[in-house]
């Protein structure tokens, strides 16, 4: 079960299709063994990324179903949904199966604080025992989470015991959580998102780790494994490297795109589709991913990776 000494990379995976929007089961097998041959030391399944919102009951069950019985390694799922009941049926589920806990983002209708609690309260009744992860995103929710807020969550709902951390900037949130620990608050794991752009800097602010999908998985890996063992000038050395993949896979409206065309590329999913409605890369954004992805390979030679 997921617990608060959770650490390391938990990846973002993204759910591969056919061309024609079915499923593509035999690229699920092939994506989960990447990851974790990436370093991987979890994996989070059908969140904003993996097109949650594009699948349907049945398809999301099956798709914990089949990563379950593939991986090695802890998995989260992604149980974010507009009622209660649709998040209870997927969490009970997604826990049945022998998920290890599940995520939670909070609705772009929560405007005040007190909503955000009262929210976050009704969830860890509906979940029952199933350990959760508080989503933090707001520039995709909406819904800005006060660190105050955050610390009476993790004080009131005992079964919240991760922060995916994707404020920006929040740095400081980070900061603020681990200093409020010291001082007595509960200490839960921190993982990060937003694609890996400030994977040492949350580290070195006191973050556990990654939850995020880069198509390189196995930087972020490298990242934290540098940080752990306190080579932070090696650490840097490999982050410079993938920088500039980073920064392009970030784009708003292209970036899950990206990301899958170049997981194609990689031989990790048979095709680059992404289900409609979304993105499609045209042959300049294509071009220039094939150039970046040259010109990171070059740089990693040079570190010896």
């Amino acid at each position: 079960m997921l617990d608060e000494t959770a650490k390391g990379v938990f990846t973002i995976a993204v759910t591969p299709f056919k061309p024609n929007g079915d499923v593509d089961w035999e690229s699920v097998d092939r994506m989960v063994d990447f990851y974790i041959e990436a370093g991987a030391t979890g994996l989070t399944i059908l969140g904003m990324m993996g097109e949650a919102g594009k699948l349907t009951a049945e398809e999301s069950v099956g798709i914990v179903k089949r990563v379950v019985a593939r991986s090695s390694v802890p998995i989260v799922v992604g149980v974010s949904a507009p009622g209660f009941a649709a998040m209870k049926a997927l969490s009970d589920a997604a826990m049945d199966i022998g998920a290890a806990g599940v995520m939670v983002a909070p609705p772009s209708s929560l405007k005040t604080d007190g909503q955000i609690l009262t929210y976050y309260h009704n969830t860890a009744e509906v979940l029952g025992d199933a350990p959760f992860v508080l989503q933090d995103f707001p520039l995709v929710t909406n819904v800005v989470v006060p660190t105050s807020v955050i610390l009476q969550v993790v004080e009131d709902c005992p079964t919240c015991v991760m922060l995916k951390h994707e404020d920006w900037p929040g740095l400081d949130k980070i900061s603020a959580l681990r200093a409020a620990s010291d001082k007595g608050a509960r200490r839960i794991s921190i993982l990060c998102g937003n694609g890996g752009l400030y994977l040492l800097e949350e580290m070195l602010r006191g973050a556990d780790g990654a939850m995020t999908g880069f198509a390189y998985p196995e930087m972020m890996a490298q990242v934290v494994e540098a940080h752990g063992a306190g080579d932070t000038d090696r650490a840097r050395d490999i982050f410079d490297a993938y920088m500039p993949m980073v920064r392009y896979e970030a784009q708003p409206g292209l970036g899950l795109a990206i990301r899958k065309y170049t997981l194609a590329q990689r031989g990790v999913i048979a095709h680059d589709t992404v289900r409609k409605p979304g993105g499609m890369l045209s042959a300049a954004t294509k071009s220039e991913v094939n150039a970046l992805a040259a010109r990171q390979a070059d740089k990693l030679k040079e570190l010896g990776l």
